[in-house]
């Protein structure tokens, strides 16, 4: 009986389900990475190139925005999946160099797939890059630039370069100066929230018109046309409860045996009605803006008082407005009183681009703004949109921190440049691993080189023997392809943009290196952006050729299924 057992194969995983394990399953990992970072690294740097994506349902976006493209590209591959997220990271906790974090990785794939071929194993390379991207993080640190929030100047330079490149880049300067402003409005003594600058886009005049107010906009109008349309020196009140009569909790009937009696009830709840209005006006409320309904009786109320009034304002709105005026937000409208109330200097209705919004502005001490962006079509107020909340994720990041790295490839070169020194120190097949990552980071002055036209070897080499002199500060300008101080040219870059850049980058290529087996239950479809086709014609990857220069994806995926 067992001998019959033995001569049976024993089935463990259900037949629908692929494995593929050792090399392969290595080389497919390795080949997804590589091509999530192909797919963005035209993008990088002051002239790289924009990406049109077209959904499913024909949404069209045009973004320079390495996470944005990501995001849209519906990727569906597990390993490819892990890139996406080193891109998602660097943008949660930075909010730029997207495109820099996934390069790297895909990068140190590209090397690490050289040394596996070399029988390196994939534990001794996780180790190398892991006291490679510490090393790494050191020799940042050691050359940054110290920065406090007096330093204008500084700012505007950084949100300058974080828009570089992007749909924003015609009117930088015009936007750094808001963005610089808008993010020293808010700082406070718990540090500084971008949430608390509030982005408007407008379809419609250029994107020079673009504007700060120093206070909230509310895209609502007021509710009732005999309300005035601004008010002057205006005391605010915020509820969070509706200006309504409250219906009965219980299931109660009510006979009515004469009409006087529905009279009385109705005017009962009139009178509610103008008990509410009335404890507002005495209160000393000239504006009041309710999270919830106002009823139509309270309405006419309002307007006879002379209040403007607003309901249903957005939760993040009546936020934004306690920040801004001080107002404190009342749950119950008895309870309100004059220390309740906030303070504008200027509280109107006005019209931008066709619609009706309320502004709330001249406020002493706005901790909360309000940005409109402007733009001919709107893709372009998308693009300028992406590209300022980039920036003051950036400004925001350099006030935490107060360092910054010089810009255009100078820190990657100093990096490549202190790691293979250090590569010496350290012993053993590690050595190569380390040598392998510092060759890896050359890949960004390399693409910024490639992505303005120049040529990325003269551009590296004459990069490299800058560096070894001692200039620490000297990066490629895309532009003219000169080596200029990126410090006196004003590119500069936060350093946790580029210390998260490493290690993001580092984490996933080590998680995708050390897997050596992929059971899928379905079918693992080569799933990396059939999307994707500005990379060549049909079949430009190889195998499979699935549209395009993620082509060898599509060979993976089918590879998976031989086995």
């Amino acid at each position: 009986m067992a001998q019959q057992m033995g001569n049976q194969p024993l089935i463990v995983l259900s037949e629908e389900s692929q494995r593929t394990s050792g090399k392969d399953a290595q080389s497919m990992n390795i080949t997804a990475g590589k091509a999530v970072a192909e797919s963005v690294r035209t993008t990088l740097g002051p002239k790289g190139m924009d990406k049109m994506l077209v959904s499913d349902t024909g949404d069209v976006v045009v973004t320079n925005d390495g996470v944005t493209i990501l995001d849209e590209m519906d990727i569906e591959h597990p390993a490819a999946n892990m890139m996406v997220e080193v891109a998602q990271t660097q943008e949660d906790e930075v909010g730029d160099g997207t495109t820099t974090s996934v390069v790297i990785g895909g990068e140190l794939l590209t090397k690490a797939e050289d040394l596996l071929d070399q029988d390196i194993h994939a534990t001794v390379l996780a180790q190398g890059y892991r006291q490679a991207a510490e090393q790494a993080k050191e020799i940042l640190e050691d050359m940054a630039i110290e920065v406090d929030e007096d330093d204008t100047e500084i700012l505007a330079s950084i949100a300058e370069t974080a828009m570089t490149g992007k749909g924003a880049e015609s009117a930088k300067d015009t936007l750094a100066a808001l963005i610089v402003d808008a993010i020293q409005s808010i700082a406070d003594e718990e540090g500084i929230d971008t949430d608390n600058v509030d982005v408007e886009t407008v379809v419609g005049g250029s994107i020079e018109e673009s504007e700060l107010v120093e206070g909230v906009i509310v895209d609502k109008e007021r509710v009732h046309e005999n309300m005035p349309y601004s008010v002057e020196d205006a005391d605010i009140a915020l509820l969070d409860t509706a200006i309504e009569v409250k219906e009965t909790e219980l299931d109660a009937e009510v006979n009515v045996s004469d009409p006087d009696q529905l009279q009385q009830f109705l005017d009962q709840e009139e009178e509610q009605l103008k008990e509410m209005v009335d404890k507002l006006a005495d209160a000393g409320a000239d504006v009041v803006f309710c999270q919830k309904g106002i009823d139509d009786m309270a309405q006419h109320y309002l307007a006879q008082e002379g209040i403007l009034a607003v309901r249903r304002a957005k939760k993040s709105d009546i936020k934004a407005l306690s920040r801004s005026t001080g107002a404190r937000i009342v749950s119950n409208i008895d309870d309100v009183s004059e220390d309740d109330l906030g303070f504008a200097g200027s509280v109107s209705q006005k019209e931008i681009a066709g619609d009706e919004r309320i502004f709330v502005e001249d406020v002493e001490d706005a901790k909360a703004v309000t940005m409109i962006l402007r733009g001919g079509t709107e893709h372009v107020v998308d693009e300028v949109e992406r590209a300022v909340e980039d920036a003051l994720g950036v400004v925001a990041v350099t006030l935490d921190d107060g360092k910054v790295v010089p810009g255009g490839g100078a820190p990657e070169a100093e990096l490549a440049l202190g790691l293979r020194d250090y590569a010496d120190s350290v012993g053993g097949r590690e050595q190569l691993a380390v040598e392998a990552f510092a060759d890896a980071i050359d890949v960004i002055p390399r693409t910024l080189a490639e992505n303005g036209g120049l040529d990325p070897i003269d551009s590296l080499v004459d990069l490299r023997s800058q560096h070894d002199a001692g200039d620490t500060t000297i990066g490629l300008d895309a532009y003219t392809g000169d080596l200029v101080n990126m410090e006196d040219d004003g590119v500069v870059e936060p350093l946790r943009v580029k210390t998260q850049a490493v290690e993001s980058a580092t984490e996933a290529a080590v998680m995708i290196l050390r897997i050596d087996d992929v059971i899928a239950a379905g079918d693992l479809k080569g799933g990396a952006g059939d999307d994707d086709e500005d990379e060549g014609g049909p079949g430009a990857g190889g195998p499979g050729g699935m549209g395009g220069g993620m082509g060898g994806m599509g060979g993976m995926g089918g590879m998976g299924g031989a086995m």
